[in-house]
């Protein structure tokens, strides 16, 4: 797996426009509807297995099929490949469904592979009467080592060869609730000898006494994956079965099983890369287990990288489908670096946010020579382009808070923040200087500064001509709003936080990925801040207000993005 940034072609995620070039799925649809294949139909499917939440990779397949749907006129399923009751879940399925129409999409159908168990059953019996499946008692490690290796064959199973008559009354038992848990598999016989070792007389049914989230106990075999994925495409003619590339060596199975069936259709299976992002796990069984260690705070925490996850963040539904437009759809596996993503959500709400003024680590300043009594108000654009957002009152007075990293009482050259003696502007208003600072005696520690304003300057210049070198924000002391905010960073140091080395993933986990802030000062426009509406603090970065804790007079907010985009200065060279 190489790192690569795409090319023009891999990076198309939408229909081209004149002299554009379509990615080599939408190439592969396009060439079909020409030549009148499939009744000139597209059908696409999202065929999630509700054992977790979706998460960045899905959204990327979601836009895929969703989008080639919409963009050729075509239908996409919803099919949830709900075979393994163990790990299935209702709560799975609400979540998925929740993501996918927050992403900006809807399906055709909401179907299930549970529909079809009746039908993966006949279909099962017609392969045994056919000889082209057989069951088998050898038990799971026996199974295992007559499978061979890559560079060995596969060893037929002593039960290969059972009269089709016997296997079929073997199956019905095993339907029926007759054997226990284990005792016998159905598999499809095709190439013991095969270099694929998918062919390798795959498993299609075990026993398994589970209660199903939708059948209950009606059945005590379920299919597997293989067996259930191809024929549950073709009873709903699908057209184009979109997988990512480890699904590529199952291919000629999927085939082999409709060509073996009186199925009403034969879909093309394409494969394409599946993303990989820079500190990020993708695996549900990791996600899961993140979860499970309490190593995070759920399935939505805003650390992880599920749809859930990022939409509580602050990631907006554009700024993911912007992302996977991006990034777009190659046949080569490749990472991406997750500055990349950080990008779209960047761009996304530098155009869409409105702006307020945040301190988030107080320090007071009092303005001695401005009158006590006295509050006036400024006014500034909730965004500074788009002035249809209208404008916000700011109140000022006597006492403000600014943030304590833009003091220094010793300050290092090249820092041009406040300092004893002094001058800079307040965002919006006066031209301030330090005149003295207030410490507690039993620490040391700087619990106010002292200062003077210079009224003249409210027009953010001085009449006499002098300048300042840098613009602070701030927020009045008496009218400040009160809230928390949660400062969130990557969830593992390592761009590949992977099991290596000796080590577990989770020994990458980085201690300093959330620092959660209370007594934050806002200025008072912030206080109408709904759940999950998105802002910009000025100076500071992007900040949703959580979807779940937020609430009027306890305001919640999560940091999604930083204002400085690495992305841009990775990426500067090739602009």
């Amino acid at each position: 797996m190489t790192s690569s940034k795409p090319t023009p072609e891999e990076a198309s995620g939408r229909p081209a426009a004149a002299g554009e070039s379509l990615d080599f799925i939408r190439e592969i649809v396009k060439a079909d509807l020409a030549s009148g294949k499939n009744g000139q139909r597209v059908a696409t499917r999202f065929p999630p297995e509700p054992n977790g939440y979706l998460h960045i990779g899905h959204a990327k397949s979601i836009c895929l099929n969703f989008g080639i749907a919409r963009e050729f006129g075509g239908t996409c399923n919803l099919r949830f490949d709900d075979t393994n009751p163990t790990k299935e879940d209702v709560e799975y399925v609400d979540s998925i469904k929740e993501d996918i129409r927050w992403l900006g999409f809807e399906w055709s159908k909401e179907l299930y592979a549970s529909d079809y168990f009746g039908q993966l059953y006949d279909w099962a019996e017609h392969l045994i009467r056919a000889g082209k499946a057989y069951v088998d008692e050898s038990d799971p490690d026996q199974i295992r080592e007559m499978r061979g290796t890559l560079t060995e064959p596969g060893k037929p199973s002593p039960y290969r060869d059972r009269p089709a008559e016997e296997s079929l009354a073997l199956f019905r038992k095993m339907r029926a609730g007759e054997l226990p848990d284990g005792a016998m598999v159905l598999r499809a016989r095709v190439d013991m000898t095969s270099p694929n070792l998918n062919l390798r007389d795959p498993i299609m049914y075990r026993i398994r006494r589970a209660h199903h989230h939708r059948t209950g106990d009606a059945w005590c075999i379920y299919p597997m994956y293989d067996w259930a994925h191809g024929q549950s495409d073709s009873i709903e003619q699908i057209t184009h079965s979109i997988c990512t590339l480890e699904f590529e060596n199952h291919r000629p199975l999927y085939d082999w099983f409709l060509d073996n069936l009186p199925a009403p259709s034969h879909p093309q299976q394409i494969e394409f890369a599946r993303l990989n992002l820079t500190y990020t796990v993708m695996s549900k069984r990791k996600l899961l287990r993140l979860v499970q260690d309490r190593l995070v705070s759920g399935w939505d925490d805003p650390r992880m990288p599920t749809i859930s996850g990022l939409r509580r963040r602050g990631f907006t539904a554009q700024s993911l489908r912007a992302f996977a437009d991006r990034i777009g759809v190659a046949k080569r596996e490749s990472i991406v670096d997750v500055a990349l993503l950080e990008h779209c959500v960047r761009e996304d709400l530098n155009a869409s946010a409105p702006r307020v003024m945040a301190v988030l680590r107080p320090l007071r300043v009092v303005i001695e020579n401005y009158p006590e009594d006295q509050t006036e108000e400024l006014e500034l654009p909730f965004h500074p382009d788009h002035p249809e957002m209208g404008t916000r009152k700011i109140p000022f007075s006597r006492e403000l808070f600014i943030e304590r990293d833009d003091f220094k009482e010793d300050p290092p050259k090249k820092f041009f923040r406040l300092a004893p003696g002094r001058e800079v502007r307040l965002r919006g208003g006066y031209f301030i200087k330090c005149t003295g600072v207030v410490k507690d005696p039993a620490t040391g520690e700087i619990t106010e500064l002292r200062c003077s304003y210079d009224p003249a300057t409210r027009s953010g210049a001085a009449p006499d001509g002098r300048k300042v070198k840098v613009t602070i924000h701030w927020v009045s002391a008496r009218h400040a709003v009160e809230a928390e905010v949660r400062v969130y960073d990557r969830l593992f140091t390592d761009p590949d936080p992977s099991d290596r080395d000796g080590k577990e993933f989770t020994s990458f986990l980085n201690p300093a990925s959330l620092e959660t802030l209370r007594a934050c000062k806002l200025e008072p426009a912030a206080s109408s801040a709904a759940p999950e509406s998105r802002w910009q603090f000025e100076r500071l970065g992007y900040f949703c207000a959580d979807r779940r804790d937020s609430r009027p007079g306890a305001l919640v907010f999560n940091r999604t993005v930083s204002l400085k985009d690495e992305w841009a200065r990775i990426s500067g060279a090739d602009n």
